[in-house]
């Protein structure tokens, strides 16, 4: 026992040092043994009776905050000469685009980017930063999604999505956490109508799996309030094909649960949160115009056909406690709500007209970095400053996207001629959007 409490280690004939087997303080030595007996010499350092060696320590006893500490100071340090929490503070400044080169230099360098230790601090000092997230269909109705820093001005390829949205149409998109992307029900050309609920984790850059729906449906309604995400009304295959049914699901009880039905069957086109309420237009069973509105407060629905609803279009955004609407088909111009008049009254034209073609039709608005932010298409994007509408950004993005989405292909001059005068650099249509911290 001498040898296994730190004196100097024995040695085999031929003076070949055998290190004795490392024992945890916590664990009990006769454990140790019954897996070391097969070893040359084993018994030297940790004697094989039956009896426990040392009967005052508790078998599988959970390890002390002291051992983890001591645990901790054994192990290489983050940057070294520093402290962790001096080199943590260090690492909090490397931007975004780096992270994946991050976790590539060591085990802990890695565990510390897959935590939310890291990425809360960085959120905390306002060094998060802000991507945008698109979902586009090609011309072979296939799926695919990238990401657009901003600060670098770079398109990022990202992991392949689920096998079951490759081809799926009329699901949801939405955001949780603010770093949570999550991806719901639609509609399969192999399985129909789908329930299941799949998020992307942009911290970890992975794709994982959450409880599924309680009910099927595609070309549904969608928001988040109060961190909860709501779903409603939408087609389903069946009998019953226009569905009154609404449901929200809660990530901290990580369930879902069923609301109030809204009053008819409606498939959304367009919804909107507003002034604490939920806003959605679209069509009933007999493909007439309806519209209604959702009171969190109260949960429950209600018909409504005010000013606000007849005159609103897609895309829309509440931003800033206003709700603004496209008012030309290349979003450069914008009407607002006025909520003391009741009416539309005010716009904002950037005086940036682009055209009226399709590859220049703006498919969404987010909210960007404090702006706001139309994204067309052709993947170009336009940065609006509310506080001053006469400040507009024009980000090359749509030139960007052209490089990376054509990257080692040939084009002849004629081809790129043509895509200029049409305006057609990328036949794709975006289907979401969303912006995501990190």
């Amino acid at each position: 026992m001498r040898a296994a409490a730190g004196g100097a280690p024995p040695r085999r004939a031929g003076g070949i040092r055998v290190r004795a087997p490392l024992v945890e303080s916590v664990s009990c030595y006769c454990r140790v043994d019954g897996g070391l007996k097969t070893v040359v010499s084993a018994r030297k350092f940790v004697p094989g009776a039956k009896l426990c060696m040392q009967p005052d320590i508790i078998p599988n006893k959970r390890k002390s905050r002291s051992s983890r500490k001591e645990r901790s100071q054994t192990q290489s340090p983050l940057l070294p000469g520093l402290p962790d929490e001096l080199a943590i503070s260090c690492l909090m400044w490397v931007a975004r685009v780096e992270h994946p080169n991050m976790r590539l230099v060591c085990k802990r360098w890695n565990r510390l980017l897959s935590g939310n230790y890291y990425y809360s601090l960085r959120k905390k000092f306002g060094m998060a930063e802000e991507w945008v997230y698109v979902f586009k269909r090609d011309r072979d109705q296939k799926l695919s999604w990238y990401a657009f820093d901003p600060v670098n001005q770079l398109w990022k390829s990202l992991p392949p999505l689920p096998p079951e949205y490759s081809e799926a149409v009329g699901f949801g998109c939405a955001v949780l956490n603010g770093c949570y992307l999550y991806l719901f029900g639609g509609k399969d050309p192999v399985h129909g109508s789908m329930r299941r609920v799949v998020f992307y984790n942009a911290r970890i850059n992975k794709w994982l799996r959450a409880p599924d729906m309680l009910q099927k449906r595609h070309f549904f309604g969608s928001c988040v309030i109060n961190n909860c995400l709501y779903v409603a009304g939408g087609e389903c295959e069946g009998i019953q094909r226009t569905l009154r049914s609404a449901e929200v699901y809660d990530p901290n009880r990580n369930r879902w649960s069923c609301i109030a039905e809204m009053s008819t069957g409606m498939v959304p086109s367009i919804g909107v949160v507003h002034d604490g309420m939920w806003f959605l237009k679209g069509l009933n069973s007999h493909r007439q115009v309806v519209s209604e509105v959702y009171l969190p407060a109260s949960k429950m629905w209600s018909t409504t056909g005010n000013e606000m609803v007849t005159g609103w279009r897609n895309p829309s955004i509440s931003f800033r406690g206003w709700l603004y609407s496209a008012d030309c088909r290349d979003g450069c111009k914008l009407k607002v709500y006025n909520r003391e008049t009741g009416s539309w009254t005010r716009f904002i034209d950037t005086r940036h007209h682009l055209g009226n073609s399709r590859a220049l039709e703006a498919a969404a608005f987010v909210s960007l970095t404090g702006k706001l932010c139309i994204i067309r298409n052709n993947m170009s994007i336009t940065l609006i400053d509310i506080s001053d509408p006469t400040t507009v950004t024009e980000v090359d993005s749509a030139r960007i996207w052209e490089a990376f989405a054509r990257k080692g292909q040939q084009r002849s001059f004629m081809a790129n001629l043509w895509s200029t005068i049409t305006g057609r650099n990328l036949k794709t249509d975006i289907m979401h959007c969303q912006v995501l911290q990190v």
